[in-house]
């Protein structure tokens, strides 16, 4: 049996190291480039409309952003205004959709098109006299207010997330700091050291509380600028004396069924890399106790994003989903895995998808679009990496039995049971 491949969704002119989803406007979002180096590759943001077309889910080119001589090496999306990681800059971008309708062909043969690039929806045809009508959609991209939010010796934003109500984002890089600006104006509104060396990811819970994982190999939750706690992984799980781990993601995530529950999840990596590569770990938390919960190995690849998908939240930058909460996770060698978050167990894995790092995974939201484009599908995860492809990682509905059906063959077993013991045996009764 061969080994299993994800479909290639879309493939960039540029290495891809971003990626976010809007699913209002069913749009597929992906960042990249090669930065300042005059090696002839380009820096973007393209715009992908998702579309399900013949019962497949396809995406294609709606509109390409230049980013001039940066590269987005992250990205966080909040409504239409994207914040875009951009060396040691975070730059905000809103980018809008406009239907308008065209007239005749002889009307538009006077002019050249020019601004953003307009895509031709299919619609009936209005005729008045002469004239007919055509619907067509401009898409449009403003950059907004620009900062430099990194002051490090080789300054560079390595994460950004907004805060549940989109008012105020984080970001964190390599000097250590955690700054947090409001939106649009990009006014700092709170500075301090939250790590010893780079930060490597953050995340921002609905009750204000902040977690952040660095290079000292520390995850500390915050109010503010006040330390909370620091969390400890192998309190419930795995010692290795030999073997140090850093924290190497955090996400927030809803619990099923609990609107108020909240959990944390992190990935442990070995901050050395071996001959012999120890297990990476994933680990569930508590989301107001800060106690972990559940710790189980992710295997021996190293693990080099995450992503979340959960219940009714529109307030993270991970993805909602009506049918149960999953997690995500690429890897350094290319491999794509998709686990569910309650017990972490792996539901599918395709190894060296990519053949490289990924360097994003996002999930199709159960809302605006999402149910449209997800079909029967029960998930469906986007994946991106230095290949420059965008993959579709898709998980078939898993069949369940309804209650009321197990209880209907439960009692049948009972009277099947009851009636053969009496007809072997007549006194039985």
């Amino acid at each position: 049996m061969g080994r299993r491949r994800a479909p290639e969704l879309y493939r960039a002119p540029f290495p891809l190291y971003a990626l976010q989803v809007d699913p209002s406007a069913g749009l597929l979002i992906a960042a990249g480039g090669g930065g300042a180096a005059k090696t002839g590759i380009k820096n973007g943001v393209h715009f992908l409309q998702l579309e399900q077309i013949n019962g497949r889910l396809s995406a294609s080119l709606l509109h390409s952003h230049d980013t001039e001589t940066r590269a987005t090496m992250n990205l966080a999306l909040a409504g239409n205004i994207l914040a875009a990681g951009q060396d040691a800059h975070c730059q905000l971008l809103r980018f809008q959709t406009h239907q308008q309708k065209s007239k005749n062909k002889a009307e538009k043969a006077g002019s050249k098109e020019q601004g953003p690039r307009q895509r031709k929806r299919a619609a009936p045809a209005e005729q008045s006299g002469a004239e007919t009508h055509q619907e067509e959609v401009e898409f449009s991209v403003e950059n907004l207010q620009a900062v430099q939010t990194d002051f490090g010796p080789d300054p560079l934003q390595k994460v950004v997330c907004f805060n549940h109500d989109n008012t105020l984002l984080a970001t964190g890089g390599t000097d250590g700091y955690v700054r947090v600006w409001k939106v649009p104006t990009l006014e700092k509104v709170l500075e301090f050291r939250a790590h010893e060396g780079e930060i490597e990811d953050l995340a921002l819970g609905p009750d204000g509380k902040l977690v952040t994982v660095g290079w000292d190999l520390k995850a500390s939750v915050w109010q503010k600028d006040q330390l909370v706690t620091q969390l400890h992984w192998q309190e419930n799980g795995p010692t290795f004396s030999n073997t140090p781990y850093r924290y190497q993601a955090c996400r927030f995530g809803q619990v099923p069924d609990q609107p108020a529950g909240l959990r944390l999840f992190t990935v442990q990596i070995p901050h050395k890399r071996l001959r012999q590569p120890p297990p990476c770990y994933l680990t569930a938390w508590d989301g107001s106790t800060f106690l972990p919960l559940r710790t189980k190995s992710c295997g021996h690849e190293v693990i080099s994003c995450l992503s979340v998908r959960l219940q009714d939240s529109e307030h993270f930058i991970v993805c909602c989903s009506e049918s149960g909460t999953f997690l995500g996770l690429g890897t350094v060698t290319g491999s794509v895995a998709i686990y569910i978050a309650f017990s972490l167990q792996r539901l599918y894995y395709v190894k060296e998808a990519h053949g490289i790092v990924v360097t994003d995974v996002a999930f199709l939201p159960e809302k605006g679009r999402g149910p449209e484009l997800l079909g029967s599908q029960e998930t469906a995860l986007f994946s991106v990496a230095v290949d420059s492809r965008c993959q579709l990682h898709l998980l078939p509905s898993r069949r369940s039995v309804p209650v009321w059906l197990l209880l209907l063959l439960c009692v049948g077993l009972i009277v099947m049971t009851i009636l053969l013991l009496q007809r072997a045996f007549p006194a039985f009764l």
